[in-house]
């Protein structure tokens, strides 16, 4: 296969997925090596530069989006960019969340200090969170996590990517 045609086919491939696609899967498609898809979809995402669209890297692959500036007008398209935003009592939740994973509700409550039911069904229903398991011990309460629509929505590769992400103070 040329590297012409493969450069197309990939970009065919992250606008088709659904949710973000690695280079791993993508290699297993094309059949060319991770490296070399790698190299092309850069290519693809340079072509982008001047365009609408760019290419992301969030929750271990990639995803084409339209650029952020563009956000006021296509809202008024009617399909709104941003759903509601996060509640404060969701946004603190989400936050202990991803900086302490695996975390138990009571571990969330006691830095809270609150009740954070109401946060964490919130945060479920958004997939933003999941539940991860259960932790050893009495009642052997659940534990939580992010997921990758969490990468996805704030941009991330990874939780090595969060601000401040060497804060030991939390633990």
């Amino acid at each position: 296969m040329k590297l012409s045609d493969a450069r197309v086919i990939i970009e065919g491939l992250i606008f088709a997925a659904e949710t973000p696609i690695s280079a791993g899967e993508i290699s297993a498609i094309v059949e060319l090596d991770v490296n070399v898809v790698e190299s092309l979809v850069e290519e693809v995402r340079e072509r982008y530069a001047e365009g609408a669209l760019l290419i992301r890297n969030v929750g271990g692959g990639y995803q084409i989006v339209t650029k952020p500036e563009l956000a006021p007008w296509i809202e008024k398209l009617g399909r709104p960019v941003i759903s509601a935003p996060l509640t404060a009592a969701s946004t603190e939740t989400l936050a202990i969340i991803a900086y302490q994973q695996p975390v138990t509700k009571a571990e969330i409550e006691q830095v809270r200090g609150v009740r954070s039911d109401s946060a964490i069904n919130n945060l479920l229903d958004r997939e933003l969170i999941c539940e991860l398991g259960r932790k050893a011990g009495p009642g052997r309460p659940i534990l939580y996590g992010v997921t990758e629509k969490f990468f996805e929505h704030f941009g991330l590769k990874s939780t090595d990517e969060l601000p401040l992400k060497g804060i030991s103070e939390w633990k």
